[in-house]
């Protein structure tokens, strides 16, 4: 028995999707590429070293990429394994966060010491997607009823949005709430059922929005954020400048005006309108394309997974990827009212990297097992 198993560990592994870890790979340059771009005059302004922050990006996809590449030789069954223990190390992260958390602008999203920090909101990301498709997975049936189905499962996932929103951390709660929801629906979930919870849900969102004076303030400036300009209207008309004036073919590489301490966060949620100044119409086309090619790749390895577990973890990836760029792009062009929301694989920041780059190592595990 040990021997029959110890062959078995020997066999040497499947081959991944090639071209899916080449569209993450391209994203991921591209994202570079911008994030130097985009905060080589703040990084000088600030720190007196306009390679301060892309040398930190940089130090985190090396190890984003080798934790993709370890998780990728990982047989995904052993997510299956640990996913609610996955879940509950993010529950009580979450908890955490608000009593000991490190506070940064008024909100307390990190838990860490001294120079490292992290967000357990990206855990809980992930947890979500493989804690529902590891319970829909053998009661999947179970969907096929409003109370003792479907709801219970919004509970859960709702339940965990408001851990996240506490922080608070608005545009992270309402990720995690989408990204079940893809899950419950492709999971097998009626769309009569989610039409039953539209009205209440829509009540949350709005007691949600006024019960903060910042968020009533973002909902006004969406409206007419020329009203006022100097605040809470700034960085959207900052944005649309920045856009506007990229035209076609963009003012060229490292050329943005924008930047220069003009549109805030220029680097990280609102790095979007920096490639669309810089490299126009074309580079933002690119930018869509890549993430068009990556959720399509990803979407073929779904269809073609061994086990209905494997099929709903990469289409709630997919679908964590996919609405975290809607929102940001929808955001900075000013088609929805501002909320903080980094664009996958482009904007600064450590942990959002590492864990995306983590995620898509799931999915390259299971692209191993998938039928060629």
């Amino acid at each position: 028995m040990k021997a029959a198993r110890k062959t078995e560990s020997l066999k040497p592994l499947k081959k991944i999707d090639v071209s899916f870890l080449i569209t993450v790979l391209a994203l991921l340059s591209y994202g570079l590429i911008m994030v130097f771009s985009a905060s080589s005059a703040s990084a000088h302004y600030e720190y007196n070293d306009a390679l301060y922050f892309v040398k930190r990006q940089l130090a985190w996809a090396l190890i984003g990429i080798v934790i993709m590449l370890t998780v990728s030789r990982i047989p995904y069954k052993t997510v299956y394994k640990y996913a609610i223990h996955l879940m509950v190390i993010s529950v009580i992260l979450l908890i955490l966060v608000p009593i000991i958390g490190i506070e940064v602008k008024g909100a307390k999203r990190w838990l860490g010491f001294g120079s490292f920090s992290f967000q357990p909101s990206e855990i809980a990301k992930f947890a979500i997607i493989v804690f529902l498709a590891r319970s829909l997975s053998v009661n999947g049936d179970a969907l096929q009823t409003f109370t003792k189905g479907f709801l219970p499962y919004v509970f859960i996932t709702v339940s965990l949005a408001v851990l996240v929103f506490i922080e608070p951390h608005l545009s992270g709660a309402i990720v995690i709430v989408l990204t079940g929801f893809v899950v419950l629906l492709v999971a097998g979930a009626k769309l009569s059922h989610f039409a039953a919870i539209g009205i209440p849900a829509l009540g949350v969102a709005a007691i949600a929005m006024i019960s903060a004076p910042y968020r009533m303030a973002r909902v006004t400036s969406f409206f007419d954020p020329f009203k006022d300009s100097s605040g809470a209207g700034f960085q959207i008309i900052q944005s649309l400048y920045a856009i506007g004036s990229g035209g076609f073919f963009g003012l060229g590489l490292g050329q943005s005006r924008q930047k220069y301490l003009y549109l805030p966060e220029s680097h990280n949620d609102f790095i979007f309108p920096i490639i669309c100044e810089e490299l126009g119409f074309v580079g933002a086309l690119l930018v869509v394309v890549l993430f068009g090619i990556l959720l399509w790749k990803g979407i073929n390895i779904a269809v073609h997974a061994p086990d209905k577990f494997s099929r709903l973890t990469v289409i709630g990836i997919m679908g964590l990827i996919a609405i975290q760029v809607v929102i940001n792009i929808a955001v900075v062009t000013s088609s929805i009212p501002a909320t903080g929301m980094p664009l996958p694989f482009f904007s600064y920041g450590g942990t959002s990297l590492v864990f995306i780059l983590a995620e898509m190592g799931v999915v390259l595990s299971i692209s191993r097992e998938c039928e060629k």
